[in-house]
């Protein structure tokens, strides 16, 4: 996998000291919800994913007075578990979506150079099983691929190349001999989704927008010049006003009950569930990500720092908005498909994760199957000053965000065009050089390189501060007990910096140890606790709260691997839900 990326433009503001002007300190709420109660913002966000916080960004970064809320945790809900691609879509190509193809493929490109310590090329093999007409058919669609990305460009994605039955065994020795009788091999984009979200939200706050997690919308009243949100501080259970002249809602699956706050439906979304499975990369030996068909879609196997996701399913879910569980089935699922390509099949005891999101599609009545349905996503006004954002994916949201700016910023003052194109996120500023002094890093800090290559990977240019953390404090740079990959440093900046506010948070989103541990992370969960509740001045009370609530969710979630079925999950989801409002 080609890991060699160039560097992003500067940053507004590229002389300020690491994550100046960024930080998302949980300390700063107070202030920040009675300026929020005070003034007529330009611009309200509600959604704190991807599309969400692009929008935030796209409005403050044109001079917007902008603020963002979410009721749960920034990327807690469709965009911490996705597949992490970034991709056009090569199976968009047969449903004839071609602008799709080429809008997902530039918006691949130009995040390279936005973030690129955030997205890796990757390199794709697409087994064939038969010899002609398969490989010409495949082969003519992704010569369409390449050419709709505009390959030779400085974005650095290879054309594909056809690889015999020998040279696709040389590269994915998992395979079954049998299994292909060759391949063609892409490239495409990844990213750590969560991640991504974390970083847009932070470079929205340093472009002046106020961001805040753990405020619930509860109604939205649409006046003659503005909009009034009555809202909840999760956290204290306060109610407050936020007044804005334009309202975006980014609320993915939400989008029906945010709708009907103003009596408006006009946008109806359906979801559709996705479920991945989290693999040992030394269980799953690959270098290369695999993209096989299945029955209904295609899987992708792709292998990411210690582990290799297997997934994704694509079935509707009729339970509603809210948290979401994978089933037994499921993960059943997903193992026959991949093991029809192993030599050495998969076992559920190999599974160290699983994880499950839902898609918000905008409904297609002439499409019953949520394969069918076209991933392009829709802006629309459904009351005077207020748009509904929807559809796409994660690729395209800077487009979509852009999109719905667009849309509110008629009648405001004399608002600039969107800057996002150019616009560097936090981290992205000097990460080539950054990169390059790695290894003097690693021997200053006395950690393995590989150590600081991954904090480099997850926090660009602004590294440096967590290993700054570790000369004043050692132990800091230990991992913490029960979650190799995770640096007790990283616990303390992902609350101060990060609006990290609970062991979910830090262990779910701003690092995925709670997925790539056999235990799901409830060992190292009374250590993350007790790190999180000196950062933000908890008591030890409190430490032991978090702790028991994330051990029952883990096992709320093993238990829904005995479902057969959704409708099995009611109560389970029930639990989750209830002790979620009153996680922090």
């Amino acid at each position: 996998m080609d890991t060699d990326n160039g560097a992003g433009p500067e940053p507004f503001a590229p002389g300020l000291p690491f994550g100046a002007g960024a930080a998302l300190d949980p300390l700063r709420r107070d202030a920040d919800l009675a300026e929020l109660g005070r003034d007529l913002l330009d611009v309200l966000v509600v959604g704190g994913g991807a599309t969400g916080t692009g929008a935030a960004l796209d409005a403050a970064s044109r001079g917007l007075t902008t603020a963002l809320v979410e009721g749960g945790d920034l990327a807690s809900g469709t965009s911490s578990n996705s597949s992490r691609l970034l991709h056009g879509g090569v199976r968009y190509l047969e449903q004839m979506e071609f602008g799709l193809v080429r809008e997902a493929l530039h918006e691949r490109g130009l995040l390279q150079e936005l973030a690129p310590h955030l997205v890796r090329r990757m390199s794709f093999l697409l087994p064939l099983t038969h010899r002609v007409w398969e490989r010409g058919y495949i082969g003519a669609g992704l010569t369409l691929y390449d050419a709709l990305a505009g390959m030779g460009d400085r974005h650095g994605f290879r054309r594909h190349r056809h690889l015999s039955r020998r040279g696709l065994l040389r590269q994915a020795p998992v395979l079954r001999p049998d299994a292909a009788v060759g391949a063609l091999r892409y490239e495409d984009g990844h990213v750590d989704d969560a991640r991504l979200v974390l970083t847009l939200a932070r470079t929205a706050a340093r472009e002046g927008a106020t961001v805040l997690s753990r405020v619930k919308v509860t109604g939205l009243s649409s006046r003659s010049d503005h909009t009034v949100a009555t809202c909840v501080d999760v956290l204290s259970g306060e109610e407050f006003t936020i007044r804005a002249r334009r309202v975006v809602l980014a609320t993915g699956p939400w989008s029906g009950l945010t709708q009907k706050m103003l009596g408006a439906g006009d946008v109806r979304v359906r979801a559709s569930k996705g479920v991945h499975l989290v693999f040992s990369r030394e269980r799953l030996k690959l270098d290369s990500a695999l993209i096989v068909r299945t029955p209904t879609s295609v899987l992708f196997v792709i292998p990411t720092g210690d582990v290799v996701l297997l997934g994704t399913t694509d079935t509707p879910w009729e339970i509603g908005p809210g948290p979401v569980l994978p089933t037994g089935a499921d993960v059943r699922y997903l193992l026959d498909q991949a093991n029809q390509w192993l030599r050495e099949p998969l076992r559920q005891s190999d599974v160290l994760g699983v994880y499950a999101g839902l898609r918000p599609l905008v409904d297609q009545p002439d499409r019953q199957k949520t394969q069918a349905i076209s991933r392009e996503h829709v802006v629309r006004e459904v009351a005077p000053g207020c748009v509904v954002v929807a559809g796409g994916k994660l690729t395209t949201y800077r487009v979509m965000a852009r999109d719905a700016v667009d849309a509110v910023a008629g009648g405001l003052r004399a608002v600039r065009p969107s800057a996002t194109e150019h616009l560097g996120l936090v981290g992205s500023s000097g990460f080539v050089q950054s990169w390059t002094r790695r290894d003097a890093a690693a021997a200053a800090a006395g950690l393995p390189v590989s150590a600081v290559e991954r904090l480099a990977r997850r926090y660009g240019s602004d590294y440096p501060a967590l290993l700054t953390m570790g000369r004043r404090d050692p132990e800091l740079l230990k991992p913490v007990p029960g979650a190799p990959s995770l640096l007790a440093a990283e616990v303390l900046y992902a609350a101060r910096h990060e609006a990290a506010m609970t062991v979910d948070d830090v262990l779910l989103r701003r690092s995925r140890a709670g997925l790539e541990t056999a235990d799901g992370g409830t060992a190292a969960a009374p250590h993350v606790a007790a790190l999180l509740a000196g950062a933000l001045g908890r008591t030890d009370a409190w430490a032991r709260e978090q702790t028991a609530g994330y051990l029952h969710a883990a096992e709320v979630r093993r238990s829904a691997l005995a479902a057969t079925e959704d409708a099995e999950l009611v109560p389970l989801l029930d639990d989750l839900a209830g002790r979620r409002s009153g996680a922090a």
